[in-house]
């Protein structure tokens, strides 16, 4: 099953609240998961798929120790993507933290703040070869 997006950007969600790209707060905890996606993202840009987020992403929420991926790590990755898994349409950082998120044609991923002239220039290439997608509403209207 193909889990990656290729030559596509994210908008923000249509009642998105941020008015410009803010970094994920950690709760006392530890970090959630968006401040873990952003972390991965924002300082590994067009390193990760989607698919290799978010199973990176589960590892260290759940915080799996290397001992356990060393000793399980296929059998853990075949059990994450057996699961229903929200792609990135449905991340707290498109929905949210007003992140675009645009995949190159190798399916690798970049943070795109939505004040930025990047991103302005992703949304208007709509038309030619990126496909651009809207993150998922926050609420059902």
């Amino acid at each position: 099953m193909e889990w990656n997006y290729y030559d596509t950007f994210i908008t923000v969600a249509p009642d998105c609240p941020a008015e410009r790209g803010m970094v994920p707060p950690d709760k006392k905890s530890g970090k959630t998961k968006p401040g873990i996606e952003y972390e991965l993202v924002a300082n590994s840009p067009y390193v990760y798929t989607q698919e290799q987020l978010l199973y990176e992403t589960h590892i260290r929420h759940k915080e799996i120790s290397p001992e356990v991926l060393a000793e399980r790590g296929t059998q853990l990755r075949d059990e994450f993507f057996q699961k229903p898994t929200a792609c990135l349409r449905a991340s707290m950082l498109p929905k949210k933290y007003g992140w675009g998120i645009h995949f190159n044609a190798e399916g690798k991923m970049a943070l795109v703040p939505m004040e930025s002239p990047d991103y302005q220039r992703f949304v208007e290439d709509g038309n030619g070869s990126l496909k651009v997608l809207a993150a998922m509403r926050n609420s059902k209207k």
